[in-house]
C-alpha cells in the first residue's frame, strides 16, 4: 500500500508540478529584461556548455569564456557582469513560478501523501467507537504557531501578491492571464528598495496572517467542529499564533518600544479587515429584516477600527451581535446561512481582537543592566548589583515598589528597556490581554533573569498581585539547560514568584533550545540535552503542582535545531 501511495504520489507531482512549471516556464522566453531580451534561450545552453565543460575537466572561467565567445557573443567584462546578473534575475523569478506551481498543486498532493486527512482520522476513530476519547482530547489541546523574522527569507508585498494571483491562474489554467502575470513578474524588481524596518519584517509576516492563517485556522476549526455531528465542540484555543517581530529586540536590536506598539496595532488593524471582508460577505447573504440593521451596525464600527490605530473595538462589541444574528436565523429565518455565520463566530472566538499574541523578548544581561540603573537612581547601589547579598537582591526585586518612569534615565536602552514593559498595558488596553501576555528571557542563567523582569513588571504600573504576563526563561545554551533545574526549583521556592505562577493558572511556560544550543552542542547533543531538560522540568513542575509548557525554539533549518518536530 505504501509503494502504491508513493507511485501515485510521484504521478501526481510529474503532472501537477513538474510538467506544469515546464509549460508556464516556456512563457519566460521572451520576457521583457531590459538589454538582454533572449536571456531565457541562452540559460539552457550555457547549462550544458558548462556541464559538458566540466564533465571534461575544463576550468570553470575557461568554460565560461568559451560560452561568452561562441554563444552569447559577449566580449566586454562589464557584458559579461551584466549578463550573469540577469541570469540571477531569470532564476530567481523561476523560483517564483516553481513555489506559485507547488502551491496551486498542494490539495492535489496531499491525497497521495502517507499521513491521514483530518476527516479520515475523525472518520477512522468514529469506526473504532473513540469519538468520545478524541472529543475530550481534542477539547482539552492547544498548540502555538510562532512566527519570526528573517527578512532576507522574505519575498516584497508586491511578488507575494503576484504569487497569490498565479496559484489561482494556475488551477483555472488561464494562461493568457498567466503569460500577462508572468510579464509583470519579469519587471518586478525582487530586490527591496532599501533596508526593511522591524515594523516592514512584521507587516510582511502579517500578509501571511491576513491572507493565509485567517481562514485556514478557521476552516481547519470548522473541519472539526462539524465532525462531532451529535456533539459541541468549544475549544477556540486549538490553534493559536504567536508574533516575534517587533517584540523580539534581543533578534533585532533595531526594534523600539515605538515599534512594539506600531506592530501590536498593525495585527490588530489587519484583523479588522479580515472581519470586515467577512461580515460584507454575510450581508450579502443574510438580506432579512433586523439581521441586516445588525449586521451594518457592526460593519460600520469594524470600519473605522481598520485604519485608525487609537480606534479600537472590544472583542464584546463584536461577538455580541453575531450571537444576536444567529438567534434570529435559527429562529426566524429557517437557519439560512447559518454556517457561514458560525464560521465568522469561530473566528472572531479564535483571533478575537489580537490575532495574534505578540511576545516581547530581551536579553538577561539588559534587564540587569536596567535594574542597576533604578536601583542606583534610588541609591540603593553605588556601582553594581554584585554590591548586594542574594538575599538582598532578591527581596528588593520580590517586595520594593517603585514607580519608574523612562525620563529619569540617560541610557537609551535602559530607556527603552522601561517603555516597552510600561506599555505592555496599552497594548492589552487595545488588543486584549492576549495581545501581550509573554515576557521571554534570552540566555537565563539564574533565578534573577526571571526576577528582575518579575521587578520590572511591578515597578512600571502593576501590582504583584495582577501581572497578567507569563514570565518565560529561555534556556538556549548547554550550560543553561544543565543548570535549568536547579534555578527553576529555586525559583518556586521564592514565595512571592510561586504565588504569581498561582494566579497565571499554576502554569509555567520554559522556552528551550532556540539556536545557541546547536551552535556550541552540535546538532545531536542539543536536542539530546533538550529531552533530558524536559524531563527533569517536568518532574520539578510536578513537585510544585505546576503544570509545565514548553516553548520549543525549533524554527529555521535543521541545523538550529529546526525540522521536522516528530
Amino acid at each position: 500500500m505504501s509503494d502504491m501511495k508513493n507511485t501515485a504520489l510521484i504521478n501526481e507531482f510529474e503532472k501537477s508540478v513538474k510538467k506544469k512549471f515546464n509549460v508556464y516556464n516556456s512563457l519566460f522566453l521572451n520576457l521583457p529584461f531590459r538589454r538582454i531580451s533572449n536571456i531565457g534561450i541562452l540559460i539552457p545552453i550555457m547549462h550544458n556548455v558548462c556541464k559538458e565543460g566540466l564533465e571534461s575537466g575544463k576550468d570553470p572561467i575557461e568554460i565560461l569564456d568559451t560560452f561568452f565567445s561562441t554563444q552569447a557573443k559577449i566580449i566586454s567584462e562589464e557584458d559579461k557582469i551584466d549578463f550573469m546578473f540577469r541570469v540571477i534575475q531569470y532564476v530567481e523569478r523561476q523560483i517564483v513560478l516553481y513555489d506559485s506551481v507547488e502551491d496551486a498543486a498542494y490539495y492535489r498532493l496531499i491525497q497521495h501523501g502517507e499521513e491521514l486527512s483530518l476527516k479520515e482520522y475523525m472518520h477512522l476513530q468514529r469506526t473504532k467507537n473513540n469519538e468520545d476519547k478524541l472529543l475530550e482530547k481534542l477539547s482539552a489541546f492547544s498548540a502555538r504557531i510562532v512566527f519570526t523574522a528573517h527578512p532576507t527569507q522574505f519575498y516584497s508585498p508586491a511578488v507575494l501578491d503576484i504569487m497569490s494571483r498565479l496559484r489561482n491562474l494556475i488551477n483555472d489554467n488561464d494562461i493568457n492571464q498567466i503569460d500577462m502575470t508572468l510579464q509583470q513578474l519579469g519587471l518586478t524588481s525582487l530586490i527591496n528598495y532599501q533596508k526593511p524596518t522591524p515594523l516592514d519584517e512584521a507587516k510582511n509576516v502579517i500578509y501571511f496572517l491576513r491572507n493565509i492563517y485567517y481562514d485556514g485556522v478557521g476552516d481547519l476549526y470548522s473541519s472539526i467542529r462539524n465532525s462531532f455531528t451529535n456533539r459541541n465542540f468549544e475549544n477556540p484555543n486549538i490553534v493559536q499564533l504567536g508574533f516575534w517581530p517587533g517584540g523580539d529586540r534581543d533578534g533585532n536590536p533595531f526594534v523600539t518600544a515605538e515599534t512594539t506598539m506600531a506592530v501590536a496595532d498593525e495585527l490588530r488593524m489587519a484583523l479588522m479587515k479580515c472581519y470586515y471582508r467577512d461580515i460584507k460577505e454575510l450581508e450579502q447573504k443574510l438580506t432579512f429584516r433586523e439581521v441586516d440593521t445588525i449586521l451594518h451596525e457592526l460593519r460600520s464600527k469594524i470600519y473605522s477600527a481598520m485604519f485608525d490605530s487609537e480606534e479600537t473595538i472590544p472583542y464584546e462589541t463584536i461577538i455580541a451581535p453575531l450571537y444576536d444574528v444567529k438567534g434570529m436565523i435559527t429562529n426566524n429565518y429557517s437557519s439560512l446561512y447559518l454556517e457561514d455565520l458560525q464560521n465568522l463566530i469561530d473566528k472572531v472566538n479564535i483571533f478575537r481582537t489580537h490575532f495574534a499574541v505578540l511576545d516581547i523578548r530581551q536579553n538577561h544581561v539588559v534587564h540587569k543592566q536596567t535594574v542597576e540603573a533604578i536601583l542606583k537612581n534610588r541609591n540603593l547601589v553605588a556601582e553594581s548589583l554584585e554590591e548586594l547579598s542574594e538575599e538582598k537582591l532578591t527581596s528588593i526585586l520580590t517586595q520594593e515598589k517603585f514607580e519608574v518612569q523612562a525620563e529619569r534615565f540617560d541610557d537609551e536602552l535602559v530607556k527603552d528597556t522601561i517603555r516597552t514593559i510600561s506599555q505592555i498595558k496599552t497594548i492589552q488596553g487595545k488588543n486584549g490581554e492576549e495581545g501581550c501576555n509573554r515576557y521571554i528571557i534570552s540566555n537565563s542563567e539564574d533565578i534573577f533573569s526571571v526576577l528582575y523582569v518579575f521587578a520590572l513588571l511591578r515597578w512600571c504600573g502593576w501590582e504583584k498581585s495582577e501581572i497578567p504576563v507569563d514570565i518565560v526563561p529561555l534556556f538556549e545554551s548547554m550550560e543553561g539547560m544543565k543548570n535549568a533545574e536547579s534555578i527553576m526549583r529555586r525559583l518556586f521556592d521564592v514565595e512571592e514568584y510561586r504565588a504569581h505562577v498561582s494566579r497565571r493558572s499554576d502554569t509555567q511556560t520554559i522556552m528551550l533550545g532556540f539556536s545557541d544550543g546547536t551552535k556550541d552542542g552540535g546538532y545531536l547533543q542539543a536536542n539530546w540535552s533538550i529531552f533530558r531538560t524536559k524531563e527533569n522540568l517536568t518532574t520539578v513542575c510536578r513537585q510544585y503542582k505546576i503544570k509545565p509548557v514548553f516553548f520549543d525554539g525549533r524554527g529555521g533549518p535543521p541545523a538550529r535545531g529546526g525540522g521536522k518536530t516528530h
